[in-house]
């Protein structure tokens, strides 16, 4: 009889300490598949999933393709998850998908990018940082080292973080600027910056909105032209912060994109769990990484953590 009641008080036990079901949390960003960037939002995601201890989706589609990316949101939203959580590059065509899941009772988290419409389309916050300030702090910086006539080189002309950026630094910098529209091809990006570099010998500066796909050719094309090019990203990659350690880039601007899918699967699994919210939206960024910062975190950028 004590051995049942001993066995029965076990599996009590055991039961209060294991949850009656695991949460379920989908996130769904605009990523590409061969953008370095993601991968670290990604790996955030999972130690998030992991230390939180639920169940995490990750999806994007294979390029920047909003009517794929509505899609997954809508397969999302059909599955009924705990939690989803969203970067919002086109309000508009994101939109209804979006909410969709708010009208479901779905509790939806933005990151990255939709900081200014994430609390219309009914996001419970948003984990990022402000795309227009950040591309303004960049401009001024780079006008104080001197420079007149810039590219802004965006890859994804109608992603609206990016297009911001763009329009952030323009203020910032004051001088004139040439947005550049590219692909995410790095081959592409190389040429087209080498062949504006040579139509304009007055350009002194280019503002990558990127640093894998955009900065680092970027790079190599200032370096090709022989002439003395101030050049900065956003982002970071270990070959970029190599180029800020050896003084042949000024500065990324990092938004610690790890913390985004961290921080946001925390609070969602969280708040599946126990209702719990910050009261406001969380600011990821930016931080500015210079040469005498560049050196200690190429590690951790090869680790995929910055």
């Amino acid at each position: 009889m004590k051995n049942f009641v001993k066995g029965a008080l076990a599996a009590g036990a055991l039961a209060l300490a294991t949850p009656a079901f695991a949460q379920e949390i989908v996130v769904v960003s605009h990523g590409q598949a061969n953008d370095a960037f993601w991968n670290v939002v990604k790996n955030g995601v999972e130690q998030a999933g992991k230390d939180v201890g639920v169940n995490v989706e990750y999806r994007a589609p294979e390029t920047f393709d909003m009517v794929a990316m509505s899609q997954l949101i809508d397969a999302a939203v059909n599955q009924e998850p705990d939690g989803l959580i969203v970067s919002i590059p086109d309000a508009d065509a994101l939109g209804p998908s979006i909410e969709r899941a708010v009208a479901a009772g779905i509790p939806v988290i933005s990151i990255n990018s939709g900081a200014e419409v994430a609390k219309e389309l009914g996001a419970l916050l948003h984990v990022g940082q402000d795309e227009y300030d950040a591309g303004k702090a960049a401009g001024e910086r780079l006008a104080s080292m001197g420079g007149t006539n810039a590219i802004c080189v965006n890859h994804e002309v109608g992603n609206v973080s990016l297009d911001l950026r763009c329009e952030g630094f323009a203020e910032g910098f004051g001088g004139k600027v040439t947005v550049l529209p590219t692909s995410n091809d790095p081959t592409e990006i190389e040429s087209k910056v080498s062949a504006a570099l040579s139509s304009d010998e007055s350009v002194d500066t280019v503002m990558a909105l990127g640093a894998s796909s955009a900065g680092e050719p970027t790079v190599a094309a200032a370096k090709a032209s022989g002439r003395d090019v101030n050049v900065a990203s956003f982002d970071l990659s270990a070959n970029f912060l190599q180029s800020i350690a050896d003084g042949d880039a000024a500065f990324a601007i990092d938004q610690q994109q790890y913390l985004q899918g961290y921080l946001a699967v925390n609070f969602m699994g969280l708040h599946a769990k126990y209702g719990l919210m910050p009261g406001g939206d969380v600011p990821s960024g930016p931080n500015l990484v210079t040469q005498d910062k560049a050196t200690q975190v190429i590690d951790l950028s090869s680790q995929g953590i910055r």
